[in-house]
């Protein structure tokens, strides 16, 4: 019998990159551009020997090493990481010794980078907030989310915003756990700090891999969620599809 519900954030929750247009009407880039531009501009003010074009390709090289650790080992450096490996890309990683001096040159870009979200911030799902406070008088409630720019700390003040944070109980975020989906240890962690068996969960989410595969690899059930997104659901092993929020009480209330 389930007695606890565990939601991926990205469109699950909120919608990934609705924020985009709200950007393009204030005459702003596109995220990933205004971070590679934070960071050519703040390299090159600092080490005027280095051309923009180089350092903009530094943080591009940044961003390869974090999908290329994201998708094989499982686990989602933070934002230093990225900077840290076009600084080195560059030739001004600091010599040892010198980490610290580094952490501040760089501190106030990484957190303007982590803060973006929450600056000019995503919509989330339609009917999200009354299906959590159904399900909360029912189940336990946790969230189980990689986190990619922004940090487990701004997805909470992005919930909290929304009035949404008092729903859940344990938040597993791949920043804070050291690891990301579909790793079982994401998973297990979600289970321990809900005080549930892994067979008394469902976990809700859109991508197969991540929040299918990973959670039924535990032990878990899980529902795909295409009320955001469909990513192939005529060919998802989840154990049912919820289309719209206003079905997903009845759904895990037929799960045996």
């Amino acid at each position: 019998m389930i007695q606890a519900i565990t939601f991926d954030f990205w469109d699950t929750i909120a919608i990934d990159d609705s924020d985009e247009p709200k950007r393009a009407a204030r005459g702003l880039p596109s995220k990933g551009e205004t971070r590679i531009q934070l960071f050519a501009q703040r390299v090159t003010e600092l080490h005027p020997h280095i051309a923009y074009a180089q350092a903009a390709d530094a943080y591009r090289h940044g961003n390869k090493l974090f999908n290329e650790s994201w998708h094989t080992e499982h686990r989602t450096p933070r934002v230093s990481f990225r900077i840290y490996e076009a600084y080195r890309y560059l030739g001004l990683a600091p010599k040892t010794g010198r980490y610290g001096h580094f952490m501040r040159e760089i501190d106030a870009l990484m957190r303007e980078i982590e803060t973006m979200e929450l600056r000019i911030a995503p919509d989330f799902a339609s009917g999200i907030g009354e299906v959590l406070y159904e399900l909360s008088k029912e189940f336990k409630l946790g969230i189980i989310s990689d986190t990619i720019h922004t940090t487990g700390l701004g997805l909470r003040y992005l919930l909290e915003r929304r009035g949404l944070l008092q729903y859940f109980s344990h938040f597993v975020f791949s920043d804070e756990v050291g690891a990301s989906k579909p790793a079982s240890q994401v998973f297990r962690n979600a289970a321990l700090g809900l005080g549930v068996g892994p067979n008394q969960i469902v976990h809700v989410g859109d991508r197969e891999s991540n929040d299918i595969v990973g959670p039924k690899a535990v032990g878990m059930r899980s529902i795909l969620f295409t009320g955001i997104i469909d990513r192939d659901s005529a060919h998802t092993r989840a154990d049912a599809i919820c289309r719209n929020y206003r079905d997903l009480p009845t759904i895990v209330r037929r799960m045996p």
